[in-house]
C-alpha cells in the first residue's frame, strides 16, 4: 500500500515538474527572427592581392675574368665595401712569370728591329751608288716592316698580359653591402666558359623593390603609381607601403594561368626588411570614400517558407536592370524586397550607387526562425523523457 501510494507522489511530482518548465519555455521571450546588419556610409578600397620576394633594385655579381686559386680575401659577408675595394687576390705568380715573357718578347723584337733598321740604312747608302740591286733595298725595307710589326705584337701581348695580372685582384665594382660569398681561400675559380660568382652586392638596402607574380585576370587594373601595401613574417605586425614601378611585359605561365611581372617600389630606411623575404602585397586598384554600402552577407539571404523551410521564388520584374542586385529589408518584421545598382565592391562590403536604401536601412542578412521539428521536440518538455517504474 505503501509503495502504490510513493509511486502515485513521484508521478504527480514529475507531471508538475513537465508542466511548469513548458510553461516557462512559453513565458521566456522569443529572440529575433531574422539577424541582419545596418546600411551605413565608409570607405572602399578593391584590392588585388599577390605575394612576391624582396630584392635590392640594384644587384651586382661580382666575378673574375682570369682563372686561378683563391690566395686572400679582404671582404666577406654583410661587410660593407667602397667601389674600386679589393674583395679578393688570386695567386699571381703565373701571371708574372707570364709578364716577363711577353717582356722579354717585346725587348727581342726591338732589338731585331734595331738590326733590320742599321741593315735598311746600309743598303740604301749602297742602292744610292748604285752597288746593290734594287731587291736587295726592298728586302731590307721589308725586314724593318716586319720588325716594326713584331714589336707591336710583343707590345700588345706584354699589355694583355699585365691586365691579366691585374684581374688576378678583384675589386668591387660598386659600392654597396656584401651579400654573398661564394669562395673561400685556396680554392680554384676556372673562367674557362663562363664567368664564375665569387660575390653578390646590393647597392642600396634603403631602396629595395618586390618582384610580384600577378595573374593576367587581375593585372588590367594596376597601374603604375598604384599604392601597395605589404607584410613580411619577420614582422606580422607590422605594415609596410610601396608603390607600384613596373608592370613587366614578359609573361609567363605558371600552371596554365598566364601571370606578369609587377615591380613595386619599397623605401627601406632602417633597413629592418632583407632581401629574399616574401611580401604579402594587396595594391588598391580603386578606392571610393564616404559612399553609401552594404556589407556582402546581405546578398546571399533568400525568404524561406516558415513551415516547409524551403526558399521562396522571388519574381524580378522585367523592368528591372540586369546589374541590378536584391537585397531584403526589414520592414514592421518582414522582409521586403528591394533592389539596387551595385558600384564598387570589396572583399566585405558593395558601393550602392541607386536605389530605394538609405542609411540606417536595416537588411537581413540570414533567418533566426527555429525550425518546424524544433518545436515539435521542444513542447514536451522534461517529464516526456521520464519513467516511473510500477511496483
Amino acid at each position: 500500500m505503501i509503495i502504490r501510494w510513493v509511486s502515485i507522489l513521484l508521478v504527480l511530482a514529475a507531471l508538475g515538474w513537465g508542466g511548469w518548465t513548458y510553461w516557462q519555455r512559453q513565458l521566456a521571450p522569443k529572440g529575433d527572427e531574422y539577424l541582419s546588419v545596418t546600411v551605413d556610409r565608409g570607405d572602399i578600397v578593391k584590392t588585388v592581392s599577390a605575394n612576391g620576394t624582396l630584392n635590392p633594385v640594384v644587384l651586382v655579381n661580382v666575378g673574375t675574368q682570369v682563372s686561378g686559386t683563391i690566395k686572400k680575401l679582404h671582404a666577406d659577408f654583410n661587410d660593407r665595401v667602397k667601389s674600386g675595394q679589393v674583395l679578393a687576390e688570386l695567386d699571381p705568380a703565373l701571371f708574372k712569370a707570364a709578364v716577363d715573357q711577353s717582356r722579354a718578347n717585346r725587348a727581342n723584337a726591338e732589338a731585331s728591329l734595331k738590326l733590320a733598321e742599321a741593315n735598311a740604312g746600309r743598303t740604301r747608302a749602297l742602292y744610292e751608288k748604285g752597288y746593290v740591286a734594287r731587291a736587295e733595298w726592298d728586302q731590307a725595307i721589308q725586314a724593318v716592316e716586319a720588325g716594326r710589326a713584331q714589336v707591336a705584337a710583343a707590345a700588345a701581348t706584354v699589355r694583355r698580359d699585365e691586365t691579366n695580372l691585374r684581374f688576378s685582384v678583384i675589386v668591387s665594382s660598386v659600392s654597396g653591402i656584401v651579400v654573398s660569398r661564394n669562395v673561400d681561400v685556396g680554392q680554384t675559380v676556372a673562367a674557362s666558359f663562363q664567368t664564375p660568382v665569387l660575390f653578390t652586392i646590393a647597392e642600396n638596402l634603403k631602396r629595395m623593390q618586390i618582384d610580384t607574380t600577378v595573374a593576367e585576370a587581375d593585372v588590367g587594373g594596376i597601374k603604375v603609381g598604384q599604392v601597395a601595401t605589404f607584410t613580411v613574417d619577420a614582422f606580422p605586425g607590422r605594415e609596410y607601403q610601396g608603390r607600384v614601378r613596373q608592370i613587366r611585359l614578359n609573361s609567363q605561365v605558371l600552371q596554365n594561368v598566364v601571370t606578369y611581372n609587377v615591380v613595386i617600389d619599397v623605401a627601406n630606411p632602417d633597413e629592418s626588411l632583407l632581401p629574399g623575404m616574401t611580401a604579402f602585397v594587396n595594391i588598391a586598384i580603386a578606392r571610393r570614400e564616404n559612399v553609401l554600402r552594404l556589407p556582402l552577407s546581405v546578398l546571399r539571404y533568400k525568404p524561406t517558407e516558415p513551415e516547409t523551410g524551403k526558399t521562396r521564388g522571388s519574381v524580378v520584374p522585367r523592368t528591372a536592370r540586369t546589374n541590378e542586385k536584391t537585397v531584403y529589408r526589414l520592414r514592421e518584421g518582414q522582409p521586403d524586397r528591394i533592389t539596387f545598382q551595385p558600384g564598387l565592391s570589396d572583399n566585405k562590403y558593395m558601393e550602392i550607387l541607386s536605389g530605394d536604401i538609405k542609411p540606417g536601412d536595416v537588411l537581413i542578412t540570414e533567418d533566426n526562425k527555429p525550425r518546424k521539428d524544433d518545436q515539435k521536440s521542444g513542447g514536451g518538455g522534461a517529464g516526456s523523457s521520464f519513467k516511473v517504474r510500477m511496483f
